[in-house]
């Protein structure tokens, strides 16, 4: 008989999907990773299974305790998961920003959800990055993953990511196009794929409001650089030790109104029901086509579910409050 003893273990070996209408532009093949089909629906299965392993393994929880995390989520789901499976509470901690969706998915799956406001600096007591890390110095038996700064994330997709992507194309990628936030994902994809070949080409999708494409670029962290933008799960107003930008070839930045409109032209054109960093990792690998050439394998991934962002991205009114429509 075939079956898995847990829900973790169908984490990973996600599909290619190649994209059709909306790259007709592109001379390459682009193929999408579809990170949607992990049981969390969302890429941050991968290293949520993976920082809490490695943590099991340093004794940093015992059994019974509680993992305490800032999440704009999809880290949160995955490490939910993980906690009931292996018998730990969950706290998470969102900005205010993040759909109510989101929220509503953490508290289904037993996760206590406080939500903080946005417009802190991350040093701020406020921030959701303090109030997680505070509440873990508070109560007993917790550990605070810290998935910016923990390695353990990059880890986890050099380990599983990178490789099937390299198996799935037989090693023919030659490009890598993902939406950076944590940094793990680009990371250890990259590292993986270079070491595999080093001309595969490692693109990072960033945001307006986010320092990644000027620090890469300049080695300068510009504060200026930094202020309050819509799109979810991509950009960060700090530095996560999880980005290796030595691996980044170059970065792009979207829009939010961009990113919000590809997220509905992926559904509605090539019935990709994803969310607000899908659309923002293609309008990116649009933006880059001139990099592209005839023979090229393109991967772009996707990170997570349309789900998430019903009453957002996927509400005529709400997209009208913004401009976007």
């Amino acid at each position: 008989m075939d079956y898995k003893n847990n829900i973790l273990e169908t984490i990973g070996n996600t599909p290619l999907v190649k994209i059709n209408k909306l790259v007709e532009d592109i001379p390459a093949l682009v193929l999408a990773k579809y990170e949607t089909f992990n049981p969390g629906n969302s890429v941050k299965d991968r290293m949520a299974v993976k920082m809490l392993a490695a943590a099991e393994e340093k004794g940093l929880i015992k059994p019974g305790g509680t993992i305490v995390e800032g999440t704009s989520g999809n880290t949160g789901m995955g490490l939910a998961l993980a906690a009931i499976v292996k018998g730990y509470k969950m706290v998470c901690t969102l900005a205010d920003k993040q759909s109510k969706e989101k929220m509503d998915i953490l508290r289904a799956v037993g996760c206590e959800v406080i939500v903080c406001p946005t417009n802190v600096s991350p040093e701020h007591p406020d921030s959701y990055y303090s109030v997680a890390q505070r509440i873990a110095e508070e109560r007993p038996n917790s550990w605070y993953v810290n998935q910016y700064d923990n390695l353990a994330n990059t880890q986890a997709h050099y380990e599983s990511t990178g490789p099937e992507i390299w198996e799935q194309t037989e090693g023919k990628v030659t490009h890598f196009v993902v939406g950076v936030g944590t940094g793990g994902t680009i990371s250890g994809v990259g590292k993986y794929l270079k070491e595999k070949n080093p001309n595969v080409k490692i693109w990072g999708v960033d945001t307006y409001g986010s320092v990644f494409k000027k620090y890469h670029e300049t080695g300068e962290f510009d504060e200026k650089e930094i202020y309050p933008y819509v799109t979810e799960g991509i950009g960060e107003d700090i530095l996560p030790k999880n980005v290796n930008f030595d691996i980044i070839d170059g970065f792009t930045k979207v829009t939010d109104k961009d990113a919000a409109v590809y997220t509905r032209r992926l559904a509605e054109e090539e019935g990709m029901f994803l969310g607000n960093s899908a659309g923002a990792a293609i309008k990116g690998l649009i933006q880059l086509k001139d990099e592209f050439k005839e023979d090229d394998v393109v991967v772009v991934l996707f990170h997570d579910h349309g789900s998430r962002y019903i009453g957002k991205i996927y509400n005529d009114e709400w997209m009208k409050e913004q401009g976007f429509m």
